[in-house]
């Protein structure tokens, strides 16, 4: 019996008894399951290698957050290094040793 036909056997009985809640939660479960089943067939990720081809892409994913991350640090590194040399050359400039290179 596939899970279709096993809910709707316990619809059925559930119509027929009134739905005791031991009924009510099988319907609930089956249902459930059915859903993630379609879902998952809907997506491509039922078969086989599904599982290698989430574990390859959370490998992925996580190598882009790890280069998003040293992008920015390198960013602000360099942004950082650019503010404290204009300051030096500002320095040097009030101090006069634009002078001492003539």
């Amino acid at each position: 019996m596939n899970r279709e036909e096993l809910l709707a056997r316990l619809m059925a009985q559930a119509a027929s008894e009134g739905g005791e809640l031991v009924t009510l939660r099988a319907i609930v479960e089956e249902t459930s399951e059915l859903t993630a089943n379609r879902v998952l067939r809907h997506l491509g990720l039922s078969d086989a290698d599904a599982q290698d081809d989430l574990d390859e892409l959370r490998e992925l994913l996580g190598a882009w957050r790890d280069a998003k991350k040293s992008a920015w640090k390198a960013l602000v590194d360099w942004t950082v290094r650019g503010l404290l040399a204009l300051l030096l050359i500002g320095i040097a400039v009030k101090l006069g040793a634009a002078e001492l290179l003539r």
